[in-house]
């Protein structure tokens, strides 16, 4: 597992689409850092909170866009190149959809923890909770887009999918967190941008949500023709 993890995460470096998404990353935590204090002024926001504003404002928008872009095809590309049938007589399915996971994880987590590493040392401030948050989404932003590569075989087609998904998730999101409707209002605590205006540690069920993606994607890969 831990194999496939790294050679996921140094592939991911390879790619001209993933050192071009971590420079937009760092140009713009510093630039969220160095105009903390006019930004926390005009959007009432404390200075903390608005020197990370610039990173989860991609994260929220764009982050299933850059993570669909890089990792789509993780899955159905190794099917449709015939290079699973080799990876399965080397070790278990499980340990391929959980490396392959582990290694794109922990490639976001080292870009993510960089922008914030470059906020805190020129804002002289770390928020613990916030980078947690928004590590969180991403974590469901990643398991989203590993189960459509899992279930979907053509990699064309997963990423037409995973598209619509990054247009349309924050927009309905946004929606579920401000309407009042209480037909629908209830849906919001399905909605991980919800728990992004909590203070608090109940991001974990945005966890809890990754976790269940995960989960069913290793059973639809446990049964699937390599």
């Amino acid at each position: 597992m831990f194999a496939i993890g790294k050679r996921e995460f140094f592939q991911l470096f390879k790619g001209v689409k993933a050192i071009l998404i971590i420079i937009l990353f760092l140009v713009t935590a510093y630039y969220s850092a160095k105009c903390a204090g006019p930004l926390a002024s005009i959007a009432e926001l404390s200075t903390k909170e608005a020197s990370v504003a610039g990173v989860m404002f991609l994260i929220m928008f764009f982050g299933q866009l850059f993570v669909t872009s890089l990792s789509h095809d993780s899955i159905n590309r190794e099917v449709h190149e015939r290079t699973m049938r080799f990876l399965v007589t080397k070790t278990s399915r499980s340990s391929i959809l959980y490396g392959k996971f582990f290694g794109i994880w922990i490639f976001w987590f080292v870009s993510l923890f960089t922008s914030f590493l470059i906020i805190s040392i020129i804002t002289k401030k770390i928020n613990i909770l916030i980078f947690t948050q928004t590590m969180s989404l991403l974590t469901l932003q990643i398991a989203f887009v590993l189960c459509l590569s899992v279930l979907i075989p053509k990699p064309s087609v997963t990423m037409f999918f995973g598209m619509i998904g990054s247009i349309i998730f924050p927009i309905l999101g946004g929606w579920l967190v401000l309407t009042t409707n209480p037909a629908i209002s209830w849906l919001k605590y399905v909605n991980p941008y919800y728990y992004f205006d909590k203070k608090d540690y109940t991001f974990v069920v945005v966890l809890l949500f990754a976790g269940i993606l995960i989960y069913l994607a290793n059973l639809v890969f446990k049964r699937r023709e390599c």
